[in-house]
């Protein structure tokens, strides 16, 4: 089970899986500047666990994934969107899950800039 929040704790979730062996970072122009460092679930996955009234969405270019955030201290630990299959999905950020160390994660680069 991995366990993540936001920085202030307000929002909480769990991921049922185990930390990844690698993630995914992207360079548009939303996952560049926050520094993002994603991994996918299925949504049946994942379960907020406390602060859906402390998120904010934000949606942008396609508005195809809901980019949320806690509105206390502005930090985005995860993302709604559909998987190419059409299932719901959630990208976890997993600089705010508890169990990853960041640095001993593979990471596969994308390109969402050309998008």
């Amino acid at each position: 089970m991995l366990h993540g929040s936001c920085h202030c704790g307000a929002v909480t979730f769990t991921v049922e899986a185990d930390p990844p062996e690698q993630a995914v970072a992207c360079n548009c122009s939303h996952c560049r500047r926050k520094g993002f460092l994603l991994a996918f679930y299925g949504a049946d996955r994942f379960r907020l666990e406390q602060g859906e009234e402390a998120l904010g969405s934000y949606l942008f270019n396609r508005h195809a994934i809901t980019h949320r955030f806690c509105t206390t201290c502005g930090c985005q630990p995860f993302a709604e969107g559909t998987a190419p299959d059409g299932s719901a999905t959630r990208a976890v950020n997993l600089r705010c899950v508890e169990e990853v160390d960041p640095d001993a994660i593979a990471v596969q680069h994308f390109d969402g800039a050309k998008l």
